[in-house]
């Protein structure tokens, strides 16, 4: 979806999932009478804009429209790593979504145990459950080999980090901040059975042909939404077209990207059903 968005919006400034966060949870968020937005720790700002590290524009480009649109960016210091807290959690989200993505491969058929085998460190940890556990149903062998990845991936973390603070003995936030390179990172052994795990992923179940086909109707159904609504705004529920009239006087096509970048897979095939089937009800 973020692609497809980033493409519609090329004329208008693009689309960052990132930055789009941070207008989340600092604008678009309207429920307080004192403040829009969730009044966030600065901290948890930070987490979000350096979720992948210092946020710096390439050779020849720039920042995300919604990262140089925030008034406090310069606050948020942008060119430094951000604290151990929300290292941890960058690091956490790449151990959830990694050994999710595994669940979810073999339950839909598209990675067999047979393939994972051959893996380094998932193959062991596979291995190991099979020749504990003779018999063990399919499903149970599934639940506990990812179990234990998790767990390999956690403690090679605790460990990897443990031994950097023991190293590098940082006192404060700051210190961890003004370092050039994180604090909190796994083990060379355990990068590189990542980058194999991520490749074997990227080749076998992100790039499956039913996958493909999935993610090529998506692009579409998105694509004309998106279409849709720039040709006719009033298209549009009423409270979101009241924003291009409202104090910020928003492009309409940065109302409708944050309409559809707001939507859940199934609300957004809903939509595009009401908006181009004459058998749904509007």
């Amino acid at each position: 979806g973020e692609d497809v968005l980033d493409e519609a919006m090329r004329d208008f400034e693009g689309f960052d999932h990132n930055a789009q966060t941070l207008r989340i949870i600092t604008r678009m968020e309207r429920v307080y009478p004192g403040f829009d937005g969730l009044n966030l720790t600065w901290e948890t700002l930070e987490g979000v804009v350096k979720h992948n590290g210092p946020v710096q524009a390439k050779a020849g480009q720039t920042l995300p429209w919604a990262f140089r649109a925030f008034e406090g960016w310069d606050w948020l210091q942008t060119s430094t790593y951000s604290g151990p807290e929300a290292q941890v959690a960058a690091l956490a989200d790449d151990i959830a979504y990694n050994n999710h993505d595994i669940d979810d491969g073999l339950r839909a058929g598209y990675i067999s145990i047979e393939q994972l085998l051959e893996l380094p460190m998932v193959g062991t940890a596979f291995k190991n459950v099979i020749d504990q556990y003779p018999g063990l149903s399919t499903n149970r062998v599934i639940k506990e080999a990812v179990r234990r990845l998790i767990g390999y991936w956690v403690r090679d973390l605790l460990q990897t980090t443990t031994a950097n603070i023991e190293k590098i003995r940082p006192e404060t936030a700051d210190d961890v901040r003004a370092l050039d390179q994180p604090l909190v990172i796994f083990s060379k052994q355990m990068q590189d059975n990542i980058a194999v795990l991520r490749s074997f992923l990227l080749n076998n179940l992100y790039r499956h042909y039913r996958v493909n086909r999935t993610r090529s109707k998506c692009t579409r159904a998105l694509r004309q939404l998106f279409d849709v609504f720039l040709d006719d705004p009033s298209l549009l529920p009423p409270h979101l077209l009241q924003q291009t009239n409202g104090p910020e006087q928003l492009e309409p096509a940065r109302v409708i990207c944050d309409y559809i970048a707001s939507m859940t897979d199934t609300f957004a095939l809903e939509e595009y059903k009401r908006l181009f089937s004459l058998d749904v009800e509007l």
